[in-house]
C-alpha cells in the first residue's frame, strides 16, 4: 500500500552554515520526537501538548517546538502568541539562535519555542536556502552542543502539510510519532506521508526511525472504529502504540482552557490514556537507544 514515490526529484543537500555542520557534532543525551501527520483533526497537537507535560510532570527537561502555522501548541501551553518578542520563524528564515525564542510554559520543567503565523510563507522564504532541509536541526545541535540549554526531550509539533518546514521537522528528528484517527480517509491519508517519510531517510537522515503509530479519537462502541483499529494493528502490527486514546471531551476542553489533560482533569480518561502513551514512549525511547 505504501509504495516509495519520488517526492522531491534528485537534490543535493547543504549546509545552511559551512562553519557548523550539525552531523559532526554529538547529540549528548537528548531524545527529538517529531509528531507528524499531513492531515490535519487527528490529534496531533493534543499529543504533542500532553506528552510534553506528562514527560515534565516525570521530571524530564522537556522543550516543546512548535513549528505549525496555526501555533495551536504555542496557544495551548498558555503563550499570546500575538505579542512574542521572537519565534520559531525567526530561527528558520534569519538564522537566529534557538536559545532566543525559547520561553517557559506554565508547566514545571517544560519550555517552548512557539509558532507565528508567518510560518506559513518560511517555505518561499528559505526556498533558496542552501541546506534548508537542515535548519531546525543546526539550530538544535548548537544550542545542545554549546550548553546554552540542556533537554532530555524535544518534541517538535509539525505542520499537517508536507513543506519544507514539516521535512526540517522530520530532518531533525530520531524518532517520529504519527497520529491517526481510527477512520479510512485517515489510514488513506497516510501513504504520502510514510512516502515522503522513506524518503527523507534515503536521502537526508537514515536513522530515521517510527517511533509509533498511535490511534486517536477511538470510539470502542462505533463499528467502523474498531475495524479500523484492527486493520491498523493489522498492518503496522508493533509499531503501533498498545495505547489507543480514546475519544474524551476533556482534551478538547483543556486544549481551550490553555492547560494540560493532567491539570485540567486528572482522573478523565484522557489523562489515563496520555499516562499509558507517555509510559510506552519512554520504553521505547530506552530500547532504541540501546540498540
Amino acid at each position: 500500500m505504501f509504495r516509495n514515490r519520488k517526492i522531491f526529484g534528485d537534490q543535493k543537500s547543504f549546509e545552511v552554515n559551512p562553519q557548523f555542520n550539525a552531523d559532526n557534532y554529538k547529540k549528548k543525551d537528548t531524545s527529538i520526537i517529531s509528531i507528524v501527520n499531513q492531515k490535519g483533526g487527528c490529534g496531533k497537537t493534543t499529543t504533542c501538548i500532553n506528552l510534553s507535560a506528562y514527560l515534565a510532570n516525570q521530571g524530564y527537561k522537556v522543550l516543546t517546538i512548535d513549528i505549525d502555522p496555526q501555533a495551536h501548541t504555542s496557544l495551548g501551553l498558555g503563550l499570546d502568541v500575538d505579542n512574542l518578542a521572537h519565534s520559531i520563524y525567526d530561527v528558520i528564515t534569519r538564522d537566529m539562535e534557538l536559545d532566543y525564542v525559547i520561553v517557559p510554559s506554565q508547566i514545571k520543567n517544560l519550555d517552548i519555542a512557539p509558532a507565528i503565523s508567518l510560518l506559513t510563507g518560511a517555505q518561499i522564504e528559505i526556498s533558496d536556502l542552501l541546506g534548508r532541509e537542515r535548519i531546525l536541526k543546526t539550530a538544535i545541535y548548537k544550542m545542545v552542543n554549546t550548553n546554552f540549554r540542556n533537554y532530555d526531550y524535544i518534541l517538535i509539533d509539525c505542520s499537517p502539510s508536507l513543506n519544507i518546514v514539516t521535512i526540517n521537522g522530520l530532518v531533525t528528528a530520531d524518532s517520529l510519532i504519527v497520529p491517526v484517527q481510527t477512520q479510512y480517509f485517515s489510514l488513506e491519508g497516510m501513504k504520502e506521508l510514510f512516502s515522503t517519510i522513506n524518503l527523507v531517510r534515503e536521502r537526508l537522515s537514515s536513522d530515521l526511525n517510527v517511533l509509533g503509530i498511535l490511534p486517536t479519537m477511538f470510539d470502542k462502541r462505533l463499528k467502523m472504529n474498531k475495524e479500523m483499529l484492527r486493520q491498523i494493528r493489522d498492518y503496522f502490527q508493533d509499531k503501533v502504540f498498545d495505547t489507543a486514546i480514546r475519544m474524551n471531551s476533556k482534551l478538547s476542553e483543556a486544549v481551550l482552557s490553555k492547560e494540560s489533560i493532567f491539570k485540567y482533569a486528572p482522573r478523565s480518561r484522557g489523562a489515563q490514556d496520555y499516562s499509558s502513551l507517555g509510559q510506552e514512549v519512554l520504553e521505547r525511547v530506552k530500547k532504541y537507544q540501546t540498540i
